[in-house]
């Protein structure tokens, strides 16, 4: 008996198809999938700035410490490629931005971020405060544990 015979073949440890396809990761490194999302990455940003109050400094460090004057043109003429830390950074700000309006009332949703939380990652502190001393890294904790929170990891 030879093992091409066998009942098991490689098809019978394969996973069972499924109505949901994955995501399909979008490549920041391309140039082109950042021009069609940059300008919706700021309009989002900036609405979502708007949102929670940000002063004009924190909106800029949470953008990765960017200039006055850049900021300013920026919300001017949305026109532009972002980098690939800038359009990173946006993302998981928007997906805490929408996590804490699936798991809060409006006006909750939009307080969050400036109030005091006691959970062990804020000791206290603001969620903004975090995210602004923290940086990316902090930006995407806040946006994880969002998500287990909302039942998304």
């Amino acid at each position: 008996m030879n093992l091409a015979s066998t009942a098991y073949s490689s098809s019978a440890y394969s996973y069972p198809k499924s109505r949901f396809e994955p995501t399909v990761l979008v490549d920041l490194n391309s140039r082109a999938e950042r021009e069609r999302l940059s300008k919706s990455a700021l309009l989002g940003f900036f609405k979502l700035a708007g949102a929670w109050q940000l002063r004009d400094e924190d909106a800029r460090e949470l953008l990765g410490g960017l200039s006055a004057s850049s900021f300013y043109d920026w919300k001017k003429n949305p026109e532009r490629v972002l980098d690939v830390d800038r359009i990173t950074r946006i993302s998981y700000l928007l997906g805490v931005y929408k996590a804490l309006h699936i798991l809060y009332g409006e006006e909750l949703a939009d307080e969050w971020v400036q109030l005091p939380n006691s959970n062990l990652i804020f000791g206290g502190r603001t969620p903004l405060a975090l995210m602004l001393g923290g940086g990316l890294l902090a930006m995407q904790t806040v946006r994880r544990l969002l998500d287990a929170r909302r039942g998304g990891l």
